[in-house]
């Protein structure tokens, strides 16, 4: 595979993994009661975890899943409970305006993990270095992380523009419907990683 092959293969493989668009419909939901220059605040600090997390795992590649004998199946199911409570957080809004302190929360999770730095990105980013041929196609890796964190955050930023023509109710609507889609995939990841799990379980 040549070069330009690779740096081909690990954008397109880590944009699609990461799934921007996703990202994107669920940072409106969350933020859709904050105001633009908090908004713009949240969204920065979620890309630049997101970035640093899929950088360490890239340099550290299964070193660290080794040293806590943490396995990727178990890593899906704690990023699917996760999830369930940001579904649950979207689905039944306990108020309109969050605090300083949830702000956080928000850009750390759902934004950063499991979605945009979730485990299947996780993955492909220690996958993708694996198979790099040389340091070259190694850095080739990081380039491709920087390209998907880009996305999602100019897809963050023009998001209230793209989706303004949905006003209050519209938006309302679109929240809950990517409610279940949140709490569809979360449990997935928990049914993936169960059924990943049964096989290591039953050979004990």
């Amino acid at each position: 595979m040549g070069l330009g092959e690779f740096a081909l293969l690990a954008i397109t493989s880590v944009i699609a993994v990461m799934n921007p668009t996703s990202t994107v419909a669920i940072y409106l939901a969350l933020t859709r009661e904050v105001n633009p220059k908090e908004r713009r605040r949240i969204a920065a600090k979620s890309m630049k975890i997101s970035f640093l997390v899929l950088a360490f795992f890239a340099f550290t590649g299964q070193l660290v899943f080794l040293i806590f004998h943490i396995t990727f199946a178990a890593f899906k199911i704690a990023g699917g409970i996760l999830l369930v409570t940001s579904a649950f957080r979207m689905l039944h809004p306990k108020q309109e305006q969050y605090s300083p302190e949830e702000l956080e929360d928000i850009a750390t999770i759902p934004l950063a993990f499991p979605l945009t730095a979730g485990p299947g990105t996780i993955t492909t980013v220690i996958l993708l270095v694996s198979e790099a041929n040389n340091l070259l196609e190694a850095s080739l890796v990081f380039v491709a992380i920087s390209a998907g964190i880009a996305v999602s955050y100019i897809g963050m930023i023009y998001a209230p523009k793209i989706f303004r023509f949905l006003h209050q109710e519209g938006l309302r609507v679109v929240t809950k419907l990517m409610s279940i889609i949140v709490l569809a995939i979360a449990v997935q990841f928990i049914i993936t990683g169960i059924t990943e799990t049964i096989p290591q379980i039953l050979n004990t």
